[in-house]
């Protein structure tokens, strides 16, 4: 059997719709993994699902869900359970970040914003799946952070902020958690061709200078983060917890 292999696994993907989220569903299928594809949208859940079936029948389900609302999340815990009878796997990708500019101007209610999206909807999410995992001494929990909780930003500081969070939140989860062989872990993308960051990337001149600093001298495709996903909630992470695992093309060196 494969380390990577994921058969009889199920997992919970947030934001699952497009991007690094639907590279991760569609990879955890092809491992044997049974998923729930989840976004604030019906439709695109239900698209994503169905192509998933299409490959591996009876492997998605679509559970759209708001990350802001904490009934919403439970809901999506509760349908999961119900589908596929137990939740061993959660990544939590779904994030947000609707303000661009210093620090200093941020106002209170966009600061709030992210900071609910980007860390208390994680806790949320893990308290609901964390049980379980404890009782049965076995689970694989992912945050998707990002190298700007390594850095200093002068135009996304919140987002900054949010991401560092993420990677402390990981390291006190993996010691809590640890005891009951419940991992706990992060992975840190550098700038990845997504909807989510069109706006640093769109142009070929864009690129290009995007690019530049990177030693691999390219952007990442969602795929390179599913490959470091499933290395986390497979057998082959194993041994891995509270880490902050960087993809980014060696760009933070």
């Amino acid at each position: 059997m494969s380390l990577f292999d994921l058969t009889g696994k199920v997992a919970i993907v947030t934001g699952s719709t497009r991007g690094i989220g639907k590279a991760i569903v569609e990879q955890m299928a092809v491992q044997g993994a049974r998923v729930t594809v989840s976004s604030r949208k019906a439709g695109p859940c239900e698209e994503v699902a169905g192509e998933i079936n299409a490959r591996f029948p009876g492997h998605a389900i679509a559970v759209p869900a708001n990350i802001s609302s904490k009934e919403d999340l439970q809901r999506l815990v509760d349908e999961t359970r119900s589908a596929f009878g137990k939740i061993d796997i959660l990544v939590c990708n779904a994030a947000s970040n609707p303000y661009y500019g210093p620090q200093a101007e941020i106002t209170d209610d966009a600061f709030r914003k992210i900071l609910d999206n980007n860390i208390v909807s994680n806790h949320w999410l893990i308290q609901m799946v964390a049980p379980e995992m404890i009782e049965r001494r076995d689970g694989a929990i992912t945050i998707i952070s990002s190298i700007g909780g390594l850095r200093g930003s002068t135009v996304i500081g919140a987002y900054c902020i949010s991401k560092a969070a993420d990677m402390q939140m990981a390291r006190n989860l993996a010691h809590e958690y640890g005891p009951h062989n419940v991992r706990v872990n992060c992975v840190a993308p550098g700038l990845v061709k997504t909807d989510f960051a069109k706006a640093l990337w769109d142009t070929p001149e864009g690129e290009r200078r995007a690019s530049a600093g990177t030693p691999l001298r390219r952007l990442g495709e969602p795929d390179d983060l599913a490959g470091a996903v499933i290395y986390l909630s497979s057998r082959a992470g194993a041994w891995t917890t509270g880490q902050t695992l960087v993809v980014d093309g060696g760009t933070t060196i």
